[in-house]
């Protein structure tokens, strides 16, 4: 019996999709993609004899319905999401309507645009002695979030942020940062599009990132990268990791005294 295969994209970039992704794209026969974030191209090029559906402007109830025919047939069907699908994807009502119609699934993560923007800036996320927690999150917008994570509620912790599904309310965004553990100066780095071919890149503070996105048109498919690790990075590093230290010893390598 089939089952529906959930891969993860990736970013935009047709070749940072999975091997095991690319593997199982290609052998559908039927696929559903997010037509609204994820390139056609991507199709096209892996699965170009599929059967294809742009679930941009599908239901629930219509897309449940294509993947559960195509199980009913027999034939093999993806469900193809943009980045990771764990991160925003919208795949956990999807998972339950197969549980409910008893259908098997199995996920395929992805790369997250969050790691695709690091990339983009060259730019590690957790650093010695400046941060060493990432948080994903977003800003209440039409989809609400709990109360103990609103975002100056998370800011107040001062770890390096990824601000998702936000850029159209960067006023909003920075006024919030400011009320936590951050300062107008704290560094900001904003990716559009990342690793596209129009992919954007804009930094600055919090006190003239707003102002440099206007000015730059960016209004959506972006994410906000807020924190010292950026500072560190234009700045020069303070504090190096023990890992690759010729006086640190682990279980891979004796460290040199001396």
């Amino acid at each position: 019996m089939s089952i529906v295969h959930f891969i993860g994209a990736g970013p935009g970039d047709a070749e940072l999709i999975t091997v095991k992704g690319a593997r199982l794209l290609a052998a559908a026969e039927v696929v559903v993609f997010a037509g609204s974030l994820v390139d056609r191209e991507l199709v096209r090029t892996y699965a170009p004899a599929a059967e294809v559906y742009d679930s941009a402007g599908m239901t629930l109830e219509e897309t449940t319905a294509v993947l559960a025919q195509a199980v009913a047939d027999g034939r093999s069907v993806v469900r193809l999401h943009t980045g990771d699908p764990a991160i925003y994807g919208a795949i956990q009502e999807q998972m339950a309507e197969l549980d409910r119609l008893g259908i098997g699934y199995r996920v395929v993560p992805g790369v997250t645009s969050a790691f695709a923007a690091a990339a983009a800036l060259k730019q590690e996320l957790t650093l010695p002695e400046v941060s060493q927690t990432v948080i994903i999150t977003r800003l209440a917008g039409k989809t609400p979030v709990p109360e103990r994570e609103q975002l100056a509620a998370i800011a107040g912790i001062g770890a390096t942020l990824v601000i998702y599904l936000s850029v159209a309310m960067i006023e909003a965004v920075v006024a919030e940062l400011l009320r936590g553990a951050y300062a107008p100066d704290t560094p900001v780095a904003v990716v559009a599009r990342a690793s596209w071919p129009d992919e954007q890149l804009v930094e600055g503070t919090l006190a003239d990132i707003a102002a440099a996105v206007r000015a730059a048109a960016i209004d959506k498919q972006a994410v906000i990268l807020v924190g010292d690790v950026l500072r560190a990075r234009r700045e020069g590093l303070k504090a190096k990791s023990l890992l690759y230290d010729k006086e640190f010893s682990h279980g891979c390598r004796r460290g040199i005294v001396t």
